[in-house]
């Protein structure tokens, strides 16, 4: 924000020199990009204005921080010197007569506020004061008409506009959404197609300006036009700045409304920029103000406790001093039990709760004031979030495994996250950057994905990568997943041997070893996504929920990321809040064994859609205790073996903690076990 420092004396008796307010205003929170001199013994300060206090974004607003910063009361600027105006005589003008303009607002909730005024004018250029002050801001004077809204918008932080009176069908002033395939010349002369989210000022016919972002060159001020149509207003912020982001549009106007306008300065500005018109000999108004507000805004009314500030501060503040800080800024404060009700002025739309209260006190009471203390805090560690544990100890054990962590974007293309949503499951970003940052991820795979492209084009082919964050979808919400990658080589290559290729068992050998870690109990089961491979996919099962996926990706997907089929891609992802209620291991310490153990090798033929995980949960349930382990050693389909079936191989190992087994007793058990098989699987022992 460029502050003219003779305008801002208008406003405050500002004592010192420029850089000396400058200095006093950094310590208050705006930084200051520059100081230039300005035409004959007169100064610009160019503040820095964040994003959250659009109010600062006029000379009132920063002249308003000035005057509480030195705690000086703040003046409303009157009209100009009487020599700076110019002395030909006002154009003749009626003040009265029947209605000549109708405003009707269709969309309330993207315009709550719309204020429009009729005057006669003589379009011409504007006083050298004005277009001095414009110049300073950095707007270029174009005429008195268009010089004096702008101004306006300086002056008060209101964007305004003007209408060619004679070039609007109708008097009638429409803001609705634009219609499909409706077009508009831009004050710019460049052709904009709307889309129906977009909202537009219309006139009986057509569109005739971009609301909130720029007019439209049909209806623009030129030095023919002797009737105009003001216009002052509120707009929602969302909106303007999806449409100025999707036009590629930029203006000073759609700045202000998109970072939050005032909703009640429109009648202000408008009776401010009738009053310019007159006074600069440009015209006069025709009768009153048209001020549409079919729903008055609610002012934010929030509670300031002394405690609190205290307590945020680490020392009371007197209350004079909060009073004081409040009352200069524009707060309404009402004393009650321990503190203050505080009514928020509608220009601060970064006024939403007690803490940015506290934060207004601190900031004009001064930081350098608070005295330095240190917490108390006890020798005692603070408890680990239990998510945050769990995470840290995936993170070790998956590093351990040879995999290397990544993050990714949490914003990702819609064409890259739709194979990874079911039904369409997707939650849109209200105002992306871009095509590829349009939605919110609903899998944390098409990062991990987009990555082993990008280091598969760098001739790395043994990739193994792991991400813990934030998926996203409209059904499910925020749910905090892990997922890993892997592809090329299992084991590192080394002489002894050639390394085998990573297949489906290694990544599921890793949502074992998770579970594990976890002390959840998973297992897999046959499951087909769309984005993996036929018959080398499976679902992730936790207490008979699902839990996640395991499988090799698609060679569609593989394809679209320009990834070599040869390269099988394996990919993990599971629900870390979904076996987080399931983590009840309890780690159990027992005694080295002292009696021997006995083994016993069973080969059994079962149907080869079979998981071996259903075998041995079948084997345990029908075993004694002394069962104390499951392996299986071979699988093997092929002559001698029906189609269909496999050859299982499984070896039993059973152990006593007080006794050494008998064969009798190892034997039972084993018949129990091929009986349980039997029943359970149609399994027969070869």
């Amino acid at each position: 924000m460029r502050a003219l420092l003779s305008w801002l004396r208008e406003f405050v008796d500002v004592p010192g020199t420029a850089e000396e307010v400058a200095r006093l205003m950094s310590l208050r929170g705006f930084a200051v990009e520059a100081i230039e001199p300005f035409g004959p013994g007169d100064t610009v300060i160019d503040f820095e204005v964040t994003a959250n206090r659009p109010d600062c974004m006029s000379m009132a607003g920063m002249a308003r921080e000035v005057a509480a910063a030195h705690g000086l009361r703040l003046r409303t600027p009157g009209p100009p010197p009487a020599a700076a105006r110019p002395p030909r005589t006002p154009a003749r003008v009626r003040r009265k007569g029947p209605a000549v303009l109708d405003i009707v607002i269709e969309n309330p909730g993207l315009c709550p506020r719309y204020v429009g005024a009729v005057a006669d004018v003589e379009v011409g250029p504007s006083p050298p004061w004005m277009q001095t002050r414009l110049q300073a801001a950095g707007i270029r004077p174009i005429n008195n008409i268009v010089d004096v809204t702008n101004y306006v918008m300086v002056e008060m932080g209101q964007p305004m506009h003007a209408f060619d009176h004679a070039r609007l069908a109708g008097a009638e002033i429409r803001i609705r959404t634009a219609r499909p395939g409706e077009t508009l010349r831009t004050l710019d002369g460049q052709p904009r197609t709307l889309s129906p989210d977009m909202l537009a000022i219309a006139d009986a016919e057509r569109a005739t300006a971009v609301a909130g972002v720029m007019g439209g060159g049909d209806s623009e001020v030129t030095p023919a036009t002797k009737t105009i149509v003001l216009e002052s207003a509120y707009f929602d912020p969302l909106s303007i700045r999806r449409t100025s982001k999707t036009l590629g549009l930029k203006t000073d106007a759609s700045m202000r409304f998109e970072r939050g306008a005032d909703p009640g300065c429109p009648a202000a500005a408008m009776a401010r920029a009738l009053e310019l018109i007159e006074r600069i000999g440009a015209g006069r108004g025709r009768g009153a103000l048209i001020d549409r507000y079919p729903k008055r805004m609610k002012p934010v009314v929030l509670r300031l406790r002394r405690e609190r500030i205290a307590g945020l501060l680490g020392c009371p503040i007197p209350d004079r001093d909060v009073k004081r800080i409040l009352d200069r800024l524009g707060f309404t404060l009402g004393v009650v039990a321990g503190g203050w009700r505080v009514v928020v002025p509608s220009r601060r739309v970064d006024v939403t709760r007690e803490v940015d209260l506290i934060e207004e006190v601190a900031r004009h009471y001064g930081f350098d004031r608070l005295p330095t203390t240190f917490p108390a805090l006890t020798a005692a560690a603070p408890p680990i979030d239990p998510r945050i544990a769990r995470a840290r100890h995936l993170r070790e054990l998956l590093t351990a495994a040879g995999f290397f962590e990544a993050v990714t974007f949490g914003f990702v293309a819609e064409r890259a996250a739709a194979p990874f949503a079911a039904g369409g499951d997707l939650v849109p970003i209200a105002n992306p950057l871009s095509e590829l940052f349009a939605v919110l991820r609903p899998s944390l795979l098409p990062g991990l994905v987009d990555a082993v492209a990008h280091n598969r084009r760098r001739e790395q082919r043994d990739i193994r990568l792991f991400e813990i964050g934030a998926r996203f979808t409209q059904r499910g919400g925020e749910r905090l997943a892990l997922a890993c990658v892997w592809t090329g080589a299992a084991a590192p290559e080394h002489w002894s041997g050639t390394g085998r290729p990573v297949d489906f068992f290694d990544a599921k050998a890793v949502v074992e070893r998770v579970g594990q870690a976890l002390g959840a109990e998973v297992r897999t089961t046959p499951s087909q996504e769309p984005w993996l491979a036929p018959g080398r996919s499976a679902a992730v099962m936790a207490n008979g929920a699902r839990a996640g996926v395991v499988g090799q990706l698609a060679d569609t997907l593989v394809d679209a990321h320009g990834l070599p089929r040869s390269d099988a891609v394996y990919a993990v992802e599971l629900d870390l809040d979904a076996l987080a209620p399931l983590a009840g291991r309890v780690v159990r310490v027992e005694p080295l064994p002292r009696y021997p153990s006995v083994t016993r090798d069973i080969s059994i033929l079962i149907d080869d859609t079979l998981p071996a995980s259903d075998v041995r949960r079948t084997i345990g349930g029908a075993a004694p205790p002394t069962l104390v382990q499951v392996a299986e050693f071979d699988r093997y389909q092929g002559k001698g073996i029906s189609p269909g079936k496999v050859s299982l191989s499984l070896r039993l190992t059973f152990r006593s903690s007080d006794r050494t087994l008998t064969d009798g007793e190892v034997q039972s058990a084993m018949d129990d076990v091929l009986a349980a098989l039997k029943e359970a699987h149609g399994a027969v022992q070869r």
